[in-house]
Formats: C-alpha cells, structure tokens, sequence
C-alpha cells in the first residue's frame, strides 16, 4: 500500500464510522471473538514469524505476545458490555431536578503505529481496545519486524473489510504521509524521539494521543534482599526479548558492600538460564538488525565487562552482558540501552540511590528490591515512573487490570484492560433536566438572589 492510496482508506473508514455500525456491543463483541479465534487458527505461522523477526523461541513468542493479547481479549468479551454502559452520577442541588451520567463514547477512526520489537503484542493489544470501543482502525507495524508486519496485513486485511481495519505496510515515509491524514486519535509505541514527531503531527488536527515510549528503568537493590532470587529475576527480565523491551531493566543501582557478590549471582543466574554460550541456547533471542548490534558493540566499551560480551554481527546475537564502573556521561548511560547490556553501578546510602534516579527523566518502570518498608514508602513517594514492580521486574505488565503507560519523558496516556477502553473512548457526560420543576433563582432580575445562591454553592 502506498501513499496515494491512504487517503482513500481513512475516508473509507470515516464514511464506515459514519453509518453508526461499530456502535451497537454486539458488533463489537463479535469482532472481538472474530479476532481472537484468527489469532488461534494462525497461532504457529505468528510464532515462526516472531521467529524469523527476532530469534523468539515458541515459548516467548506465546508468553510475551500471542498469550498477552490472548489474555486481553479475554478481559474484553468479559467486559465491554459492562464498561460500555452509561455510568451514573450524582447531581448538585444546584441542578435539581435532574439527573446525569457518563456514556463512552469511539474516537471515530484511529492510528495505531507500532515498533518492532514486539511486532504482534504492541499492534493487536491496541487494537483489542479499539475494537471494543467501537473504533474503526488504520494499523502501521514497524517495516523493520518484516515478517511480522507481513502476517499482520495478510490476517487483518484477508479478514477485515479495509473501511472498518485495515493495515498499511511501509517505511517512514508512509508513517509521515498517515501523520498529514486528520485521523480522530493516534495511538503510537516507540521512542521518544519519534514520539516527539508523532505528538507534532497530532498537533495541527488537535488529535488526541496515547504515546507509549521508553527511557532508561532503573533497577535499585537494597541490602538485605535474597541475592539470588534478586539476580535471578533481574536477569529474567533484562534477558527478555535480548533486552529489547521498553521496559527491561536498563541499569542496577546496588548497595555498595552488596555489588560484587550481585554480579556473581547475576553471572551464574545467566548461565543456568542459557549455558556457558548464550548463543547455542535455543531459548536466548536474537537483536533486530545488524545496526542494532554495532550500537550494542559500542556500548560494551563504555565499562568494565564482567560477563558476556561476546557478539555475532551476521548472527545478529549480543551475549547478556553485565558491565560495571560505566561511564556516566556516555550513551551507555544517556541513552535508553535497548539490548542485553546492564551497567551495575553502586551506591553508599538509599538516598543517594533515590537522588540518581530523581536526576534522571522519569522512566516507564521502575523496580525496587528491598524487605525495608521505610525505604520502599520513601522510593514510592519521591520517584515517579510509569510502573513499578517491587521484588521483581517486569511483571506489573502482566496485570489486565493495572493500567500500563508512561510518565513525563516516558509517555502519555496508557492502556491494558478498563485504561485500554478509556484511552479510545470519549467519555461523553450527559445532565438530562427535568421540566416539571424550574426554579426561578438563575434567571435575571438576580435582586436579593446572591444570599440564597450563597447558601447552595459552597
């Protein structure tokens, strides 16, 4: 598809949206139940796919992408009856008698541009929510997911009429050329950068946006945690997707008497999950492009390597690599990673571990390990993220019922479960007055009014 026909697709989907067809639930829910069981007949060619696209084994690929949207969708046939209804609330005296109520209501048609990384999950989660919501959707994967982006259009595109969903493949330049459409919201994933010219875009319609970003999450280990299942559930999480995750651990701040004997338990944590050779382990994926792995070669020079460090750039593999004593100043620590490297730099107090973090743009997550409640209250407190996980990491993802978005430099807006539903709806407040009372105290002459209207409004 390319950009002279975009314009006809997005007034295709306007005229669609304009019959009222996606408004009524039990469109919406049949759409939904239509996707899900898409997704289900074609299970294997997504996994070979991711497989293709970043080195995904079966079990990540269901676990960190089919099963989540899976999982979404479930929520939703659950509950998009429930969230779709009309929500009453109280009224003032001042509006008696009357009464009110909340009624969500679709954007119209929506964009939804999505990265590379994880090139199913980040496109159809988005989707499940616009779906419910009564949207109809343009859907622009990332051109560098290849194969991922070719399955999508072919599933969505062979199954959905192109005035209701439809999805365009293409490079930037087809992302800047569905950016000049008036679409009625845009939903973006990717980096702040990008997001910055998304938000721009937006901007000359006044379309509303979610941008779901990145930077660079903080890992704070206190003393006095179990090392070992603290390394284990660091590197868990940091070896996801071979740290291409907008929410992998980017950096561990450790109490200083307790960094050695971390990166010990780190090291051996990264052996027992993938051997003495990442490489070989079918369970360890791969980076996206062989740009991705140069950026990460240069990274590993900006410390000191105190495992890993090996790569492959026609393989397209970077070892999990933890580095100590980083250069503070270098793009190993002013950059979001965005791969297999973790920098481990110690600290002497939890406040000083707290300034760190406070003297950085606020991250999409942040993980705190700790058994001390007085410093899990103040870290809570004083650091602002878009999530955290405590005792663990990235598992606040996990909950449908969390929403899940940035902060500040790290995103607007967020989405999952009920968030999801809000974030592609309008939600639409309605006061209905009744007309067998009008009482006389708003109308003009307003002569010895002030003192009643005082007692009312207070």
């Amino acid at each position: 598809m390319n950009s002279v026909d975009i314009p006809t697709i997005v007034q295709q989907q306007k005229e669609f949206f304009s019959t009222c067809k996606t408004l009524p639930v039990s469109f919406r829910i049949s759409q939904l139940k239509k996707l899900k069981k898409l997704i289900q007949e074609n299970e294997k060619l997504i996994s070979e796919a991711l497989y293709q696209d970043l080195g995904k084994s079966e079990f990540e690929a269901y676990t960190t992408e089919i099963g989540i949207v899976l999982e979404e969708l479930g929520l939703f046939l659950k509950k998009t009856k429930r969230w779709s209804a009309r929500h009453h609330v109280s009224d003032p005296i001042a509006a008696f008698p009357s009464s009110s109520f909340i009624l969500p209501e679709p954007h119209g048609v929506s964009l939804i541009i999505s990265p590379w990384n994880y090139p199913f999950q980040l496109a159809v989660a988005p989707l499940v929510a616009a779906i419910a919501t009564g949207n109809c959707v343009v859907i622009k994967p990332s051109e560098l997911s290849t194969k991922t982006s070719e399955i999508l259009e072919k599933l969505i595109n062979s199954n959905f009429e192109a005035s209701y969903i439809h999805v365009i493949n293409g490079d930037a330049a087809t992302s800047q050329a569905l950016l000049r459409e008036h679409f009625d919201m845009i939903f973006f994933t990717g980096s702040p950068r990008v997001g910055k010219i998304v938000m721009k875009a937006a901007s000359e319609h006044l379309i509303p946006v979610v941008l779901e970003l990145g930077g660079k999450s903080p890992v704070i280990v206190d003393k006095g945690t179990d090392i070992g299942l603290t390394a284990k559930r660091i590197i868990w999480g940091k070896s996801i997707n071979a740290g291409q995750t907008c929410i992998a651990p980017d950096y561990v701040l450790v109490e200083e008497s307790q960094q050695k004997s971390l990166i010990e338990a780190m090291r051996k944590a990264a052996i027992e999950m993938f051997g003495e050779d990442a490489q070989k382990s079918p369970d360890y994926p791969r980076i996206i492009n062989e740009t991705n792995v140069l950026r990460m070669q240069q990274m590993m020079e900006k410390g000191k390597v105190e495992f890993g460090g090996q790569s492959d750039l026609s393989k397209k593999f970077v070892a999990l690599t933890i580095i100590s004593s980083p250069d503070l100043q270098s793009s190993l620590m002013q950059e979001e990673i965005f791969g297999p490297i973790l920098p481990v730099i110690s600290y002497k107090t939890w406040d000083d571990a707290l300034h760190f973090v406070k003297s950085k743009p606020k991250p999409l997550a942040l993980y705190i390990f700790t058994n001390n409640k007085g410093n899990l209250r103040s870290a809570l407190q004083q650091l602002s993220a878009g999530g955290v996980t405590v005792n663990d990491t990235i598992m606040h993802f996990t909950n449908g019922s969390l929403p899940f978005g940035g902060a500040g430099f790290s995103g607007i807006g967020s989405y999952h479960g009920k968030a999801g539903f809000i974030a592609f709806s309008h939600m639409k407040p309605v006061m209905k007055r009744a007309t067998w009372l009008d009482l006389p105290l708003r109308y003009p002459p307003f002569k010895n009014k002030l003192k009643l209207v005082k007692l009312v409004l207070k």
